[in-house]
């Protein structure tokens, strides 16, 4: 089956519990439709560089699964259909990453950029 990873954004003012629940409920979604949850994450609430829906802040929480097309499609629609969540984007990998993702790293372990 095809890999994916998915990035979705939801309102401000939900508890971190209520955000991390939306991780399971769509989870169960893909896992309904054939698909596999492989990995999430949950990367806490951030400041966004614009208004969206009225607010500065969003719950970021990140998901890898391992699921058919129609499994992903079906996801993504009860996300926009979802009052919650604002934002979302799914990639198509190869593969997936092994160990946590770059935002979950310690600032110190990620690789320096030199400065110019």
């Amino acid at each position: 089956m095809p890999l994916y990873e998915h990035v979705f954004i939801s309102r401000q003012d939900l508890s971190n519990a209520q955000a991390e629940g939306l991780i399971e409920h769509f989870g169960a979604v893909l896992s309904d439709n054939g698909g596999k949850l492989v990995e999430h994450e949950y990367w806490g609430l951030k400041t966004m560089a614009y208004k969206i829906n009225k607010n500065r802040k969003g719950h970021y929480a990140f998901m890898r699964s391992d699921a058919p097309a129609p499994a992903v499609q079906e996801m993504e629609r009860l996300m926009r259909l979802h009052d919650d969540v604002m934002r979302v984007l799914t990639i198509k990998v190869d593969e997936h990453e092994e160990g946590p993702s770059v935002q979950m790293q310690k600032r110190d372990e990620r690789e320096r950029r030199p400065r110019p």
